[in-house]
């Protein structure tokens, strides 16, 4: 992390809200703002400081929100401006800051710039070819020509221009001309209105994607010191954090200026701890990134253990590029790809991903309903943009949270089902907080205690050494002197021996179906711990 990083994010437990899906507030089927007001107390019994929001923006929602029309003003489906502080507010009160989503490389086409740039042939904000190409779209109004898209046809890339000029493309604007200029302050002008709202920062959309041709991303991270080095001139206690867009950019946050890094759940990072491939996949992921994953509780040893091995070297390499305190956010799961509750591994069995999450040493990040073990429904039907492509659907990561069955649908909304932003899962037996909270056996208060364990012993949070003892079944890793870790996901149970901890006492603090002896770890199926150890 780097010396101006705020001290409040090196320990943050983060959780994510798509905020369609949290809590409904006034029966329209869809989640808003003040729902989410409503239900600030579970996210401060659950230990959360920090609320990561999806795109709330003004939208025509062809992509669910990350297709802007408006930066400055809040969707109406999830309230207004005023609700938006009042909820910045309310957070504050119970000690949670509260992080936006910063779409910085595209707009709608519905938002007024592409209106003028439409309407207007010397406007540059967009990037306007003089003819057909890959990712070029043809003009729908009276300017000819066509303009360069990010992802969807109605998602114009803004004009950040190019690191490499070329003869035959002459509308490649070099990063300083007037249109990329315009457009980098009105990245400061969007940040600093929010952040004169009291929220905490920003998590930015693909914020390696922004100047275009740029393979080294040189130009892209000097745009983003420079916004990096104006917002804490101005807010020191905000951050910026980054969504990478491949795994090439391991230590591109830190040359941008951004106070910590995510592991992308599309990246291969990620997808070697968790990924079943219910979701999907990309059309450009790695194929690689669709093996075996280590937290299947029905993988092959082997092929699990390779798959950490995975995991390990790239994290290896991230510490090696961005050196080993930089701080990096792993997500249990987000809103485009499958939650952890997917394919083969159901909520009961993510006891042990949960003990791995928050020891780790990373900053975690909960997708909402991941305490709950809400599962991914890949039957889920298409809605604002999910589908990708054929074989990449996102929604079944998106369905309404499940609160309390006692209540309509499960206290997510009082609207009839069949209008349902999303329809909820059909399982008699789905998991609701209600239910989790009066079962301390249960996973949510699992969840809970590793986050006040975490918070009580520094050794678990991200400053802690870190000395991996065993890869494989069962996983095991020493935080700091004192503090063990083990988890066995398979269903089988696992044995290994670590001379390391031969005449060692490990007393559970946390956990189950653990028993360490004379350096002999025993793990049941699923077994998972965290154990203080001492030695003679």
């Amino acid at each position: 992390m780097t010396g101006q990083t705020p001290a409040w994010l090196a320990d943050a437990v983060i959780y994510e809200i798509y905020p369609q899906s949290f809590a409904d507030s006034n029966g329209d089927g869809i989640g808003d703002l003040p729902g989410v007001i409503d239900h600030l107390d579970h996210l401060e019994w659950l230990g959360v400081d920090v609320i990561w929001f999806n795109p709330c923006f003004a939208s025509p929602f062809r992509d669910a929100g990350y297709d802007v029309e408006d930066y400055l003003t809040i969707a109406p489906r999830y309230g207004t401006n005023e609700d938006m502080v009042e909820l910045v507010e309310q957070a504050r009160r119970r000690g949670i800051r509260v992080l936006l989503d910063l779409v910085a490389g595209h707009t709608s086409i519905d938002h007024p710039w592409f209106a003028r740039s439409l309407a207007d042939p010397s406007d540059d904000r967009y990037i306007w070819a003089d003819r057909d190409g890959p990712g070029l779209v043809p003009s729908p109004g009276p300017r000819e020509g066509w303009y360069l898209k990010n992802f969807f046809d109605s998602q114009p890339a803004l004009n950040f221009g190019y690191a490499r000029p070329h003869p035959d493309e002459p509308w490649r604007q070099a990063t300083d001309a007037p249109g990329p200029t315009r457009n980098r302050e009105a990245l400061k002008e969007i940040i600093g209105f929010w952040l004169d709202r009291g929220v905490a920062g920003f998590r930015v959309d693909l914020a390696f994607s922004l100047v275009k041709d740029d393979p080294d991303l040189e130009a892209t991270t000097a745009l983003w010191r420079e916004i990096a080095g104006w917002m804490r001139a101005r807010y020191p206690d905000a951050v910026l954090l980054p969504e990478a867009d491949d795994d090439n950019t391991a230590d591109a946050g830190l040359r941008g200026g951004f106070d910590a890094d995510f592991a992308l759940v599309i990246q291969r990072e990620h997808s070697a701890l968790f990924n079943n491939g219910a979701t999907g996949h990309l059309t450009w992921q790695d194929p690689a990134a669709m093996e075996p994953c280590f937290f299947d509780p029905d993988v092959d040893e082997a092929a699990g253990t390779r798959a950490l091995e995975t995991f390990l070297r790239e994290w290896d390499e991230r510490e090696r590029r961005a050196g080993a305190d930089r701080l990096v956010v792993l997500p249990t799961a987000d809103h485009d790809f499958s939650r952890l509750a997917a394919g083969p591994r159901t909520g009961d069995q993510l006891r042990p991903a949960f003990t791995f999450l928050l020891t780790w040493g990373s900053l975690p990040s909960i997708y909402y309903g991941d305490e709950i073990g809400m599962r991914n429904l890949p039957d889920a039907p298409e809605t604002e943009g999910s589908r990708w492509n054929p074989g990449y659907d996102r929604a079944g990561c998106r369905t309404p949270m499940q609160w309390d069955d006692a209540l309509p649908n499960s206290g997510f909304s009082s609207a009839p089902a069949e209008r349902l932003y999303l329809p909820q899962d059909p399982d008699p037996a789905r998991p609701t907080v209600a239910a989790q909270r009066a079962d301390p056996r249960s996973l949510l208060h699992h969840v809970r205690d590793l986050v006040d364990l975490r918070r009580r012993t520094p050794a678990l949070r991200t400053g802690g050494a870190r000395t991996v003892l065993h890869v494989g079944y069962p996983f095991v890793y020493l935080r700091g002197d004192e503090h063990l870790v083990v988890v066995n996901p398979r269903r089988e149970a696992a044995r290994t021996t670590i001379p390391a901890l031969a005449g060692t006492t490990a007393t559970m603090l946390l956990g189950d179906g653990v028993r360490v002896e004379d350096g002999v770890v025993e793990v049941a199926g699923g077994g998972h711990a965290v154990l203080a150890v001492t030695r003679p």
